[in-house]
């Protein structure tokens, strides 16, 4: 299976199941087109000799050959009967999503926590049922040594002597049970104040910093329960913060809506700023929102991913580069198969707890009772629904098996796919057609890139490093 297109002057082909990646001429791109129909030397010549000199072709035909045989063209599935045994494939505990607060002290329009309840009440955890979850994750984690906590809200500042005491006691678990915590904290910035910031560069892997870029477009999606916008307040902040941090180890994380479609401008205003780690999601939100992102809409959507990639081209020529964290990408190494093919670890890998301690796949579907997985109390004891995560995946999910991006995206957010079609096996269709463009985009820098010989800005990065994408 190979993918082809065309961006920003860039013929590109993806052979999708090896994941070779091939900037080719014209000629090349139109055998390899034709190829992929079925044709063989002959057809091609008939088809294209018109165009191209025949010895032209012959060399372009002799090319592709040589690259199909060398196992980066047109290439077999081999991963498909590697799904056959996920059921049985053991797992660990590996990560939590600490639902620190369900609280919060904005009121965001698009938020799917409901400004911090989660279709329930307002509660913060106690230290004593974090506890109990970093007990259980310790103890189900196996022989994985690094393990990951994310304090998630609601706002988690709001309840921060908590975070402290979880973050001490983690830190003493390490030792006994020779584990290593890598913490991490989604933050709004209204709290935000100078011993938080010193407490998180010393403690918080990463923060990610929760801003929707251009001031009319962040106060008029991220306001105060007064109504009144936040941008004035939490800018000066995180740009404080990331300086003290040294410019690393965060994420300004964004959400745009049908309000700004030229989303673009906003993750260049976050360069503007001074911030190099960006994230823009577009909203994911019920069709009849008034901010919802329609399906009129993709064709802007791709011309905003389109421009900000070639704005990264340029600015990284200019020596002012920045991550985008959709247009991070590795073609070298990557995601172990396990993960191309099944995604985030969510309902296995990956818990969210709530303030009270329920388990959840993730925090998407805290609130979802179908879903409750267990508590910090009597552990998992809805195997039946770890087992349904377990076997999710792009082999199970119609819509993934002829899609070019299957392995990038892992098929898509299992959260989105059952708020959209009652299950998690399906896809969030707005949501694949973006991620097929990303990808186009990710790809086209890297050959753009290289072509120009500029070194990236680390833009392979860790893709991990983003929670909640």
């Amino acid at each position: 299976m190979i993918h082809q297109y065309r961006n920003n002057g860039y013929n590109i082909v993806l052979d999708v199941n090896s994941g070779s990646v091939h900037v080719v001429d014209e000629v090349s791109y139109e055998v390899i087109r034709l190829l992929d129909q079925g044709a063989d030397e002959g057809g091609i010549l008939a088809e294209l000799s018109g165009t191209w000199p025949e010895a032209e072709l012959k060399e372009a035909y002799r090319e592709c050959m040589q690259l199909k045989e060398a196992g980066v063209l047109f290439t077999d599935d081999v991963y498909e009967e590697a799904v056959l045994d996920f059921k049985a494939r053991p797992t660990v505990v590996k990560a939590l999503c600490l639902h620190i607060a369900h609280d919060c002290n904005l009121a965001c329009k698009y938020c799917f926590a409901e400004e911090g309840e989660y279709h329930g009440r307002r509660a913060l955890m106690s230290f004593e049922v974090g506890k109990l979850a970093l007990d259980y994750l310790i103890a189900h984690s196996g022989s994985r040594r690094n393990l990951e906590v994310d304090f998630f809200g609601g706002e988690p500042l709001m309840n921060w002597q908590v975070v402290k005491d979880l973050v001490a006691y983690g830190r003493e678990q390490e030792k006994k049970f020779d584990k290593n915590f890598r913490f991490t904290l989604t933050t709004n910035g209204v709290l935000l104040n100078d011993e938080i910031m010193e407490f998180c560069n010393r403690e918080m892997a990463n923060v990610v910093l929760s801003l929707d870029g251009r001031k009319e477009v962040h106060d008029r999606m991220r306001p105060f329960r007064s109504g009144q916008g936040s941008y004035d307040l939490v800018v000066p902040k995180f740009q404080k913060f990331v300086a003290s941090r040294g410019n690393s180890r965060y994420y300004v994380r964004g959400t745009f809506t049908h309000y700004n479609l030229d989303f673009a401008k906003d993750v260049l205003h976050y360069a503007d700023l001074g911030f190099t780690e960006l994230s823009m999601e577009p909203v994911v939100a019920p069709a009849d929102a008034d901010y919802a992102i329609r399906e009129e809409d993709l064709p802007r959507i791709m011309e905003e991913y389109d421009s900000l990639a070639g704005a990264m081209v340029e600015r990284e020529k200019q020596g002012k580069g920045f991550r985008f964290f959709h247009f991070m990408i590795d073609l070298t190494g990557g995601p172990c198969v396990y993960k191309r093919m099944s995604g985030c670890g969510s309902g296995t890998e990956y818990l969210a707890v709530t303030p009270w301690g329920d388990f959840y796949p993730c925090h998407q579907f805290v609130g979802e009772e179908k879903f409750l997985l267990g508590n910090v109390y009597d552990g998992i004891v809805r195997n039946d629904i770890v087992d349904e995560f377990k076997c999710c995946n792009v082999y199970t999910k119609p819509k993934c098996r002829d899609c070019f991006a299957r392995y990038y995206c892992s098929g898509g957010c299992a959260a989105n796919s059952y708020h959209f079609h009652g299950t998690i096996n399906d896809a969030y269709d707005i949501g694949c057609e973006l991620q097929r463009k990303r990808v186009e985009c990710a790809i086209m820098i890297k050959a753009a890139l290289a072509d120009q010989g500029i070194a990236e800005s680390d833009s392979a990065g860790n893709l991990e490093d983003l929670p909640h994408c």
